[in-house]
C-alpha cells in the first residue's frame, strides 16, 4: 500500500484495499500509506485513500500527519482533501505548532487563507513562543508572499501584540528587520 502511494498508483490501493489490506498500516517510521502520499504530494492516491476512509489525522513517529504536513508543505489539493474529511484543526506538530504556523512561515499564502477560512485559531502559540503572525515575520524575507500573510492574518483577528517568549512584539520583529510594509500594516492594525 505504501508503495502504490508513493508513485500514485490508484488501482493497485483499490486493488490492495478490495483484497483487504489495512488502509492505516504503518511503516518503519510510523507512516500510513496516505501520509507517503502526502509526502509525494500524489493527490490521487491522497484522493482514493482519504474516500476509502483513512485517517487525514494519523501521525507518525516525528508527529506529522496527512493534515499537518500538507499544510505545512502547502500541498493544497491535499489539505482541502483532508479538511473535508475530519482534520483536527487543533492538532499539532513536533514544535506544538498548527499548520497554520508553518504555511505561514514558509509564504503559502493559499494554505493560509484555506485553513483561516477553516476556522483554525490564528493565535495559537507554539513551544518555541511563536504564533502564526511572528512566524510570518521571524523566519521570512519580508517580500509579497509574507506581507499578504499577515494581512490575511490580520483580517482574521490576529492579535498583532501577542510578543515572543522574550517579549518582543511583531511589530518590533518587522522594524527590527526593515520590513517596513509589514510594520506599517502592523501599526493600523494597533501593534505596539
Amino acid at each position: 500500500m505504501h508503495n502504490a502511494a508513493a508513485v500514485d498508483d490508484v488501482a493497485a490501493i483499490r486493488r490492495l484495499l478490495a483484497g483487504g489490506a489495512n488502509i492505516d498500516a504503518r511503516d518503519e517510521s510510523g507512516a500510513t500509506a496516505l501520509l507517503v502520499a502526502t509526502h509525494g504530494n500524489k493527490v490521487n492516491a491522497a484522493r482514493a485513500l482519504i474516500e476509502a476512509g483513512a485517517n487525514v489525522n494519523a501521525k507518525d513517529d516525528i508527529q506529522d500527519s496527512p493534515y499537518l504536513y500538507s499544510g505545512a508543505r502547502g500541498h493544497l489539493e491535499i489539505l482541502k482533501l483532508t479538511l473535508a474529511h475530519g482534520a483536527d484543526l487543533a492538532s499539532v506538530n513536533r514544535y506544538g505548532g498548527t499548520a497554520l504556523i508553518p504555511a505561514s512561515e514558509r509564504g503559502h499564502v493559499e494554505t493560509v487563507d484555506t485553513l483561516i477560512k477553516a476556522g483554525i485559531n490564528v493565535d495559537h502559540v507554539n513551544r518555541l513562543g511563536w504564533t502564526a503572525l511572528l512566524e510570518a515575520i521571524i523566519l521570512s524575507d519580508g517580500g509579497l508572499r509574507h506581507l499578504r500573510i499577515v494581512e490575511l492574518l490580520i483580517s482574521a483577528g490576529a492579535n498583532v501584540n501577542i510578543a515572543d517568549h522574550e517579549g518582543v512584539t511583531p511589530l518590533q520583529h518587522a522594524r527590527g528587520r526593515s520590513y517596513d510594509k509589514i510594520a506599517a500594516l502592523l501599526e493600523k492594525a494597533g501593534a505596539k
